[in-house]
């Protein structure tokens, strides 16, 4: 049995949205959590907060979709004058470690409150890009999604290739298999 994956809650208004991620941030809610941030910028939003005060870890897969999304936001894009980078509000010490480790904690701005936000952050998901809770993804689209996000990883710092490139080599493998059938 997979273990639980992270509770995604959202609180959005104006151009800002406040995503707390609760419990596990695992490969299995990488994907809705890619769609969430996904729908959140094409309706419009540009200012992320993510808390992360009841996070309690972060597998790499996980990682390599937040830093994705860290490096598309902190890229300026179409004639943007600046990016705005992505604030990681009170990640425990392991995940902070596990961003400095990996080489992609530059592409977050990390606050540590001990006020927090308010606890009444469970506002329903948006309606669009974002699945309903305990949505099944298909198998290709997991080993999709970890290789894209193992691959992002070592082209960000060189230094986790020699972490990720057996991991990523394996999930290409899987990939290939799944496409083409036993």
């Amino acid at each position: 049995m997979a273990p639980p994956s992270a509770k995604l809650l959202v609180y959005a208004s104006g151009h800002s949205a406040c995503v707390r991620i609760a419990g596990r941030a695992n490969f299995t809610s990488s994907i809705d959590f890619k769609m969430l941030l996904n729908g959140l910028v094409q309706r419009g939003f540009d200012c992320f907060v993510l808390d992360l005060s009841d996070c309690i870890l972060m597998d790499s897969t996980f990682l390599g979709v937040l830093a994705g999304f860290g490096l598309k936001m902190t890229t300026p894009q179409n004639g943007e004058a600046k990016a705005r980078p992505i604030q990681l509000l009170n990640p425990n010490p392991r995940i902070a470690e596990l961003l400095e480790n990996l080489g992609v904690a530059h592409l977050f701005k990390t606050v540590t409150r001990p006020d927090d936000l308010p606890g009444e952050l469970g506002v329903d998901t948006p309606p669009d890009g974002t699945p309903p809770d305990g949505k099944e993804h298909s198998h290709e689209e997991m080993t999709r999604n970890c290789l894209e996000a193992h691959k992002l990883l070592m082209e960000i710092a060189p230094g986790n290739v020699d972490k990720f490139k057996e991991v990523a080599q394996f999930l290409a493998e899987d990939l290939k298999k799944t496409k083409t059938g036993p």
